[in-house]
This record gives C-alpha cells, sequence and structure tokens, in this order.
C-alpha cells in the first residue's frame, strides 16, 4: 500500500479552505444584503404604516365632523326634505355632506368671483350667493334626468309586467323581473321595493315609498290601479296592458310638444340671464360707470332705475317660462 503524498493533502486542505472561505464571503454579503434589505423594507414599511395611520386619523375626524352634521341634520324637518330630494337625485350623499357641499360651493365661487372682479366685495357676496344654489341646480337638474329616463322605462315596465303576469308570474315576481331584465333607473327602483317587501314592509307602504321617491304622475296611476285591484279584485294584466298604451302615448305627445317648447324655453332663460351677465360684466371692465347708479348726485333714480330692471327681468322670465309650459 502506497503512502499518500502529503503535498496533495496539504493542497486539498487549502482548497477546501479556500472554498470555504469564499462560501463563507459570500454568504456573508448576502446576509448584509438581505439585512440591508430588511431594513430599508421595514423603515418603509414603518414609514406607510405611519402614514396610513396618519391618513386613517384624519379621515376618522373628518368621519366624525360629517358624522355629526348628519346627525343633527336628521333630526330637522329640513334635513329630511334635503335627504328626499337627494334620494330623488340618486346621489350617494347625506344631507350634513350636502350641507358642507354649499359651503364649499359658497366659499370657492366667492374667492373666484372676489379675485377676477378686482378684490370686489360685492362681487365676492354676488359669488357666494351663486355658489351657494349651485349644488342645488345640479340636483335639480339630476332629478329631471332621472325623472325623464323613468317615464320612458315606464311603458317597457309595464310591458315586461304584463308578459309575467300572463305568465303566472305574482305581483312580486312581476316587479322582480323588472328589476332584474330592465336598465337603471327602473331596475333600481323597483329592486329596492322588492327588498322592502322581503325585509316585511307592506307591498302598499313600499309602493308608497317608490311614488316618494320618484314624483311621476304616470307612476302615480300605475300604483293606484295595482292598488285598487288588490282591494276590489280584477285582472291586473288588461289594466296594465291599457295604461301602458296611455302611458306610450302621453310620453309621445310629451316628446312632440318638448320639441317644440325648448326653443322657446330656453330663450326666455337666455334673454333673462343676459341683463344680468352685461352688468356684472360692465361692472368688471367700468365700475366708476355702474355706480353712477348709486352715486349721491342720482339720488334715488338709480336705485328707482335698478329696480325697475329687476322687476321687468323677473316678469319677462316668469311670463317666457309659463308661455313654454303647456299642461297635457
Amino acid at each position: 500500500m502506497s503512502m499518500i503524498n502529503p503535498v496533495v493533502i496539504l493542497a486539498v486542505a487549502g482548497g477546501m479552505a479556500v472554498l470555504l472561505l469564499v462560501v463563507g464571503l459570500v454568504i456573508s454579503l448576502r446576509s448584509e444584503r438581505q439585512s440591508d434589505y430588511e431594513a430599508r423594507m421595514q423603515r418603509y414599511t414603518s414609514e406607510m404604516m405611519d402614514e396610513e395611520q396618519i391618513r386613517q386619523d384624519e379621515e376618522m375626524r373628518k368621519r366624525a365632523l360629517t358624522d355629526w352634521m348628519n346627525q343633527r341634520m336628521q333630526r330637522t324637518s329640513f334635513g329630511e326634505r334635503i335627504s328626499r330630494e337627494l334620494a330623488r337625485a340618486d346621489l350617494k350623499l347625506k344631507a350634513g355632506e350636502y350641507i358642507a357641499l354649499m359651503v364649499i360651493a359658497a366659499v370657492g365661487t366667492g374667492f373666484v368671483a372676489w379675485f377676477i372682479g378686482s378684490q370686489s366685495l360685492f362681487l365676492g357676496l354676488l359669488g357666494a350667493v351663486l355658489g351657494l344654489f349651485l349644488p342645488r341646480f345640479y340636483v335639480k337638474r339630476q332629478q329631471q334626468a332621472r325623472l325623464h329616463r323613468f317615464n320612458e322605462q315606464l311603458p317597457d315596465m309595464l310591458s315586461l309586467m304584463v308578459n309575467g303576469l300572463r305568465a303566472g308570474f305574482s305581483t312580486v315576481q312581476a316587479m322582480e323581473s323588472v328589476s332584474k331584465e330592465l336598465p337603471p333607473p327602473i331596475c333600481d327602483e323597483f329592486r329596492r321595493v322588492v327588498q322592502e317587501m322581503q325585509l316585511g314592509v307592506p307591498m302598499e307602504k313600499a309602493l308608497a315609498n317608490l311614488v316618494q321617491r320618484v314624483p311621476s304622475d304616470d307612476l302615480d296611476m300605475v300604483i293606484t290601479a295595482i292598488n285598487v285591484q288588490r282591494e276590489v279584485g280584477g285582472n291586473l294584466a288588461e289594466i296594465l296592458d291599457t295604461i301602458s298604451y296611455t302611458i306610450r302615448e302621453r310620453v309621445r305627445v310629451q316628446g312632440e310638444i318638448r320639441v317644440l317648447t325648448t326653443q322657446v324655453a330656453y330663450s326666455g332663460r337666455f334673454l333673462s340671464l343676459l341683463p344680468v351677465l352685461m352688468l356684472v360684466a360692465m361692472y368688471i371692465m367700468n365700475r366708476d360707470y355702474v355706480m353712477e347708479f348709486f352715486s349721491p348726485d342720482a339720488g334715488m333714480c338709480g336705485y328707482i332705475a335698478m329696480g325697475v330692471s329687476a322687476l321687468l327681468i323677473i316678469f319677462g322670465g316668469v311670463a317666457m317660462n309659463k308661455l313654454s309650459q303647456i299642461d297635457y
């Protein structure tokens, strides 16, 4: 048996030592990088957690303020009226949030008018008053648009209910099919009616709540027919079919009348706003000229002229509005 050369043993041992040294260095460097990475991530996540905590605290303070305002508004008839108006416009706002939006709009519009009008307090107050009514104008516009879409979908809803009743559905099942088959906003309203009845609300009360949310004369006629049929009996499908034909004809006639009266309505609004806009523009461009109406030399003549002009503008706007409105 031959002896192993000591040089080979030393070479192998030295190679293994070098290999272990390299492995150790690599592992140590990776651990240091990992620790640096973890430290940076921990610092970053801690900062993110601090920012998230600050944001949550801020939201809680804002929520506490809005909740306090909502609780105060819900106890008054004014808050209930605002909630009903917001529900008719299908806006996901509470009464307190709506009041806060009005205040923000008034302050913002007043500041813009004050800045544009060369720091005029009069224009600032005028802009604040205008901004105070901007949310209300938007809510009214949304109500009218939603009511118009609802009335246009009402004949299709009646046709679907009639087909369901003739197929053997109950009234609740026919309403549920309406909530599933038709597009918004009519499907949302009937889905709410079905959910209220599933929670134990009587059908008459659920339908009365529907009329409060959607003040439509055609819908009121349909609900009256349903309530009368439940009390005295009769063929509800035939009744709704007749009402559907009547509503379709009314919608057609309303569309024709709207086409003929739209020009008159918008002309009246534009002519009513034109003197006011001209006065504001002249006040911005040449304030001294407009203030001649209120100078001591003019006396009461300037105030009388402004008052008579305001009355004529109001009467003209009302007259044009009445001409464009036709009862049908």
